[in-house]
């Protein structure tokens, strides 16, 4: 697939104040292909006083775009989520290009990604309030809800223009001017974004992007500007830990969706085949390279061989190759550095007794590809049974007992996503409910949807991305007490 007409129209400069403009000293980095290697293009890589730049300028936009009628917001959005449908087969390519998913998963991305713009097209004019007497009848109490001012937000690079669109469509929604900074690995498809928003007409300074090579260069001058009202992070738990801590010295708002480690079970009574395309798309979408991917798989001791078997054959049976050919369901991971960490998790596991079904090492050529994998008899001792893999891995290992399988669900301190396949409908609430995690996928892989709240517990982060709650982390409430004149 020939990519020149669509890089050749692509900004890859940073956007701030409404226009596209190189980086101080005409810095750049390289974007590359981790199919093959190769140089897709160059960016901008930022400076500390271009982030200045890009803060300020979303301070001189708060008030105007606070100010803006919410049913002008919720127009734009609505506007930006036609012209991503429009752009869909290009913003896919290029996100393939620069990530390395399938290109199928890549337009998928682009039609979910899309739906949060709508989501929050319908929630910007529904921001309500409240107006009640007090208890003592002296008052009247006004509650309402207002912009929380600009908003920093980092994105990752495995889902780059979905997490865009989770946090840009709430902001915009409610009113709050934002400065993003997309992840070095996968920058183009929030480029291509940002020209959906502006030719929606998102009015200058209210979004600004800036990339870098280095993300404390630009990140810690936002944070420490006094300018910022609200930090939004997608990505490891260590980085969002110190970001809470800079966020704490301003106390700033903050929504952090951060490591995952999900759970996967399959009980005796489950479903098997169910269960096996379940864990095929909670384990294998995005390459394996997604926080909500089944993690850990604990199959209940009289279902484990059959599920095991049926697993190795679906996932062994895969098509691994460059995600912009037709027929790829697995591309490469990220880089080298995510290859290396997936092959020594899997190295390890097998140099202490584990069982490879199939799959179990890199693919020999160009690019980051390692092979889809499933393992059995995982060692107790085993690296990959407590740390998250983030590649197209499945570990599988059993149980006998509920309490058993709850134990090893919530033996981590992540609390993000998880998966339980059983046809015992009761049984089936009453783990759910013993299971600590913020999202449960029952009899189904796939737990993301846009009118969800979306976020984990204990280290998987703190707060709600899209549903009906996922606009209140970027609303302040305020309380206006007026005396009653009648009152006796």
């Amino acid at each position: 697939m020939d990519l020149t007409p669509i890089i050749e129209k692509l900004k890859t400069g940073l956007f701030i104040n409404g226009q596209w403009r190189d980086a101080e000293g005409g810095r750049t980095l390289e974007v590359r292909n981790p199919a093959n290697g190769s140089v897709i293009t160059t960016i901008a890589d930022a400076s500390e006083a271009d982030a200045l730049d890009a803060i300020n300028a979303a301070r001189d936009a708060q008030a105007g775009w606070a100010a803006t009628a919410p049913r002008e917001r919720a127009e734009i959005l609505r506007r930006a989520f036609d012209l991503l449908h429009e752009r869909a087969d290009d913003i896919a390519a290029i996100m393939t290009a620069e990530m390395g998913k399938p290109l199928a998963e890549s337009k998928g991305e682009v039609a979910y990604g899309a739906e949060f713009f709508r989501w929050f097209s319908e929630e910007a004019v529904r921001v309500s309030g409240d107006f009640v007497q007090s208890t003592d009848g002296k008052n009247r109490l006004m509650i309402s809800k207002e912009p929380v001012g600009p908003c920093v937000l980092i994105t990752p690079w495995n889902f780059p223009l979905a997490m865009g669109t989770r946090k840009i469509g709430p902001a915009i929604a409610a009113g709050c001017t934002m400065v993003l900074k997309p992840a070095q690995l996968t920058p183009l498809t929030s480029f291509m974004l940002v020209e959906a928003l502006r030719d929606a007409g998102l009015p200058d300074g209210v979004l600004n992007v800036v990339t870098s090579s280095s993300a404390r260069r630009v990140v810690t001058p936002w944070m420490e500007s006094g300018i910022a009202r609200k930090i939004s992070f997608t990505g490891s738990t260590e980085v969002g830990v110190n970001l809470m801590k800079q966020a704490a010295e301003s106390v700033m708002k903050t929504s952090m969706e951060l490591g995952g480690n999900a759970p996967f079970l399959v009980m005796d009574d489950a479903d098997i085949d169910a269960a096996v395309e379940g864990a095929v798309l909670a384990k294998m979408r995005n390459n394996g390279e997604a926080c909500t991917a089944a993690n850990r798989l604990y199959v209940q001791k009289p279902v484990a061989e059959e599920f095991s078997r049926k697993l190795a054959e679906r996932i062994g049976s895969m098509k691994v190759g460059d995600g912009l050919v037709d027929g790829t369901q697995v591309g490469p991971l990220v880089d080298q550095d995510q290859l290396d960490k997936v092959a020594e998790l899997v190295d390890q596991a097998v140099g202490a007794g584990a069982t490879v079904l199939t799959g179990g090492k890199k693919v020999e050529g160009d690019g980051f590809f390692f092979a889809p994998t499933v393992l059995t008899d995982i060692p107790e001792d085993a690296t990959l049974r407590v740390e998250e893999i983030f590649g197209p891995v499945a570990p599988i290992v059993t149980f006998e007992t509920d309490d058993e399988a709850i134990e090893l669900a919530n033996g981590t301190e992540y609390g993000l996503a998880a998966y339980l396949f059983s046809t015992d409908l009761q049984r089936s609430l009453d783990l759910s409910e013993r299971i600590e995690a913020g999202m449960i996928g029952l009899n189904t892989g796939l737990v993301s949807n846009p009118a969800a709240p979306f976020g984990g517990v204990k280290h998987s982060g703190l707060g709600r991305e899209g549903g009906t709650s996922g606009i209140d982390e970027y609303l302040e409430t305020k309380y206006v007490a007026v005396p009653r004149t009648n009152a006796k």
